[in-house]
């Protein structure tokens, strides 16, 4: 269980986060929902280690994560970043066994090569796996760096907006990949998400923020309900049950 405990993070006298208290339970995906500027990804950020907090701490299975070893947080803990930026020249498969470092430190062994050959066919990429980097579309390049942390193997893995750039068939490819994950390999998501719908059909539990607090934070369909998101986004969104699944339907509201 990651333990989020008094959480804040300021930018100069602007409170990006503000006294977040959160617990993400283990073996679920988890979506971070709310309007631009909620703080969303500033909170995965500080889960992550990518950014400091201010105030409060985060607790991973009991220990605290300023405590721990890098090597031994990053076995546990994966992050995909909302932008990435590589500065050398890389193919998908190179890039994928980067998920590998923590353990191999770049002497990759049979089980690490195994992991990576599993990654590339979990984001189907096999046929492309020696291709360049800058030589991939925004949503291709976007499923090798998954295919990365995926290779990682890691019990948590954070996702920042993992479904900039995708179209709609490689975003619904990449939400049943990670449903995957949790249902058949026990790992656990959390992942920041723009699109209502994806979290509705995705998630088991949805923290929702607004100007850096959490505003509502519980199962599913707790949440996707139009007065809680009234209350986030601040439009009437009326909801449609659709096989089973909740739908928003915010286009003309």
């Amino acid at each position: 269980m990651i333990q989020v405990q008094a959480l804040s993070k300021f930018y100069g006298k602007k409170k990006v986060v503000e006294d977040v208290t959160v617990s993400i339970q283990r073996g679920k995906i988890t979506s971070f929902i709310g309007p631009n500027g909620a703080g969303k990804s500033t909170l995965l950020s500080m889960v992550s280690r990518l950014l400091d907090a201010d105030t409060g701490e985060v607790l991973i299975d009991q220990s605290n994560i300023k405590k721990m070893k890098s090597n031994d947080f990053s076995k546990i803990v994966s992050i995909l970043k909302q932008s990435n930026y590589m500065n050398v020249r890389l193919t998908i498969r190179e890039l994928v066994a980067f998920g590998r470092f923590p353990y191999s430190k770049g002497r990759l062994t049979a089980e690490d090569e195994k992991m990576v050959d599993q990654a590339i066919e979990y984001m189907a990429l096999k046929d492309m796996e020696d291709r360049y980097l800058d030589e991939l579309s925004g949503g291709q390049k976007q499923r090798a760096f998954i295919a990365m942390v995926i290779a990682q193997d890691t019990e948590y893995i954070l996702l920042d907006e993992p479904l900039n750039n995708l179209d709609m068939k490689h975003s619904v490819q990449i939400m049943k990949i990670l449903r995957r994950l949790v249902d058949d390999l026990g790992k656990t998501v959390v992942i920041v998400l723009h699109d209502i719908n994806f979290a509705s059909v995705y998630s088991d539990r949805i923290v929702a923020l607004k100007d850096g607090k959490v505003v509502k934070d519980g199962p599913t369909n707790e949440i996707i309900q139009s007065k809680a998101l009234k209350e986030i986004y601040d439009m009437d969104i009326p909801i449609q049950e659709m096989n089973n699944c909740r739908i928003c339907v915010y286009f003309n509201s």
